[in-house]
């Protein structure tokens, strides 16, 4: 299933993306909820961060590639770090550059959704705690992150965690193509196969330093070819069987 949060005439509701329509859900897509037959074209509604998280925890590096691409030895374990919740930034919204920042780039990755309250999960039993996968773009101020030293100012800015469209479920998350188009052009593609933790690693390692809860995101890792962003760009990321993020750059 392919489920989406929307907005339709000033009313927020979750939602079945089958096609061009979207059938609307009653209840909590985490908890008990009925697809209804009641639905509307992509057209007439205003796609929504399709979940809120808790906290959307990010992978620094973890796809061989990159590491290659950065002239990095392979980590020992994951390298983590936090966007806050303001961070988030829905289907079709516009990314905006920071007036402190003179090298804003986009970072495409896989994003993993939190289907149920995990903590010391098993590696084996970590794909039970996934509700689906979503397109995340870990947009970040590459400037301001040398000059930190530690990542929090580069990584936080308003509208720095674009993800969506939607959340998809019943995936092999460990082997899915993406991409990022930057106006239309070809940056940065992958496989997840390239990932130096799998899924079910970075999930089970996470949850052994805090506890995840519904609807928490796990961004796991952009590939080679990240890049900058300028004022009027049109920024894609796009992963196989799960869609196209698109977002404006202003």
């Amino acid at each position: 299933m392919n489920f989406i949060r929307f907005r339709k005439d000033d009313v927020v509701s979750y939602g079945s993306l089958e096609g061009n329509r979207v059938k609307v859900i009653n209840g909590d897509i985490f908890g008990d909820y009925e697809v209804t037959d009641s639905s509307y074209d992509i057209t007439e509604i205003d796609f929504l961060i399709p979940c809120t998280p808790s906290k959307i925890i990010c992978v620094g590096l973890n796809y061989k590639s990159h590491a290659k691409e950065m002239n990095m030895p392979l980590p020992e374990e994951p390298v983590l770090f936090l966007k806050p919740p303001t961070a988030a930034l829905a289907h079709e919204g516009d990314i905006i550059m920071p007036e402190m920042s003179r090298q804003v780039d986009y970072e495409a990755e896989l994003g993993l959704v939190i289907g149920r309250t995990g903590k010391n999960i098993k590696p084996e039993e970590a794909y039970d705690y996934i509700l689906g996968a979503t397109c995340f773009n870990d947009v970040t101020a590459r400037d301001l992150q040398r000059k930190d030293g530690q990542w929090t100012r580069a990584k936080s800015f308003d509208t720095f965690a674009p993800f969506g469209p939607g959340i998809v479920t019943d995936l092999n998350y460990d082997n899915l193509d993406i991409e990022l188009q930057l106006n239309g052009e070809i940056r940065q593609k992958s496989n997840t196969s390239d990932f130096i933790f799998n899924v079910g690693e970075i999930v089970s390692f996470i949850s052994r330093i805090m506890t995840l809860y519904p609807g928490d995101v796990i961004a796991t890792g952009t590939p080679s070819g990240v890049g900058q962003l300028n004022s009027g760009d049109i920024v894609q990321v796009r992963i196989e069987k799960v869609g196209t993020l698109k977002n404006y750059v202003r």
